[in-house]
């Protein structure tokens, strides 16, 4: 259908802004981050009671009468930004965005009582899907026969944190609880340790029917997820650029702020072009989803195609801006840099969200 965008923040979106910036602040501050980044345990699982159960943030895009709070991408899309802003080490975008609208593409009460769970936040979901996959693979890794799955996923995104797994076979779509026999999760080595991967190993694991084919469900699940990666996204940039700016005001050299270097001004006037398209095209995609607009593919991946090359440059900038402190382990920038550049390939390249694109428009190359 057709639709108007609307790129401003509502009140409403505004407010719920200040309250998640509010406890990230008091909950999830860099140091934090950091120190829970070199453990074994990176999820801040009190945090994320406080973020899903208690504000009720893991069921804004299901309907009320599916047991969620009725929202829409609009408002999942700024909870992101502010998560980005923090590197919060929380399941948000894998379970309460990738999972649940995978759900919401599913019926049955099987699908009905998941998606409650995860809405509810005290149950985390997981497609067990690559974090790089941008689409539904040709051949699904995990094989079924009549509803048991054997086979192995690599790079599942949160999937130590998951208490179920949405397993896409060419069968269908299927639930598997983690812990029960036969279901493996091993860690894998991750650039960036806040959003870690592992491999999910089925060794003839039953499977509980969600839909008869998965590749719509997939599909849907994957576009929402990279739609809304983009807030994430926007958040690191915002993030950054806000403490290049406020760094470089402050730091002196020959008795002067290195800020006000005519050099170093270009940089960040380059970088805040960027970062206020960036905007832009991050507020168009989440608009697109919410209203179910027919131009929701094209403005996903424009976003896509976008957002990467400005969130590794926004990283890469402020590392360097930031002289010597920037280089140090101790500094957050490392956290934001690794988080832009696992983004970079998270849910499809910008090269191949390029490709949709020129799919979608019909500008193929020749």
């Amino acid at each position: 259908m057709s639709h108007q965008p609307d790129l401003l923040y509502t009140e409403e979106e505004e407010a719920l802004r200040s309250a998640v910036r509010d406890l990230l602040a008091d909950h999830s501050d860099a140091a934090a981050v950091q120190a829970r980044a070199e453990t074994d345990e990176p999820h801040d699982r009190a945090l994320w009671k406080n973020l899903a159960e208690t504000m009720g943030l893991a069921g804004l895009l299901v309907p009320e009468d599916r047991g969620g709070q009725g929202a829409s991408h609009r408002e999942a899309a700024v909870v992101l930004e502010e998560l980005g802003r923090a590197v919060t080490p929380v399941p948000y975008l894998t379970s309460a965005v990738v999972a649940t609208e995978a759900l919401l593409g599913c019926e049955g009460d099987e699908a009905a009582s998941l998606l409650a769970a995860l809405a509810s936040g005290r149950t985390l979901g997981a497609l067990a899907v690559p974090l790089s996959d941008r689409a539904p693979r040709e051949e699904w890794s995990v094989r079924a026969q009549d509803g048991v799955l054997t086979g192995t996923v690599t790079g599942v995104a949160d999937a130590v944190a998951a208490d179920v797994f949405l397993v896409p076979t060419a069968e269908g779509l299927f639930a598997v609880d983690d812990g029960a026999p036969g279901v493996t999760v091993a860690p894998q080595v991750s650039l960036d340790r806040t959003r870690p991967l592992a491999a999910l190993t089925l060794d003839g694991v039953a499977g509980r029917p969600l839909a008869p084919a998965a590749a719509p469900v997939v599909r849907r699940a994957l576009r929402a997820g990279a739609g809304l990666l983009v807030s994430e996204q926007l958040g690191l940039c915002d993030w950054l650029l806000t403490e290049t700016v406020r760094y470089t005001r402050e730091r002196n050299q020959f008795n002067r702020p290195v800020g006000s270097f005519q050099a170093l001004k270009h940089r960040l006037a380059r970088l805040w072009l960027e970062v206020v398209n960036l905007k832009a095209a991050a507020r168009n995609a989440s608009d697109a989803l919410a209203a179910g607009s027919d131009d929701a593919d094209v403005a996903v991946a424009v976003a896509q195609a976008f957002a990467a090359p400005v969130a590794v440059h926004a990283a890469e900038e402020a590392l360097q801006l930031h002289g010597g402190i920037g280089m140090t382990w101790e500094h957050p920038i490392h956290l934001y840099l690794k988080r832009a550049k696992a983004d970079s390939i998270a849910l499809g390249t910008a090269g191949r969200h390029r490709e949709d694109l020129a799919e979608l428009v019909d500008l193929r190359a020749p």
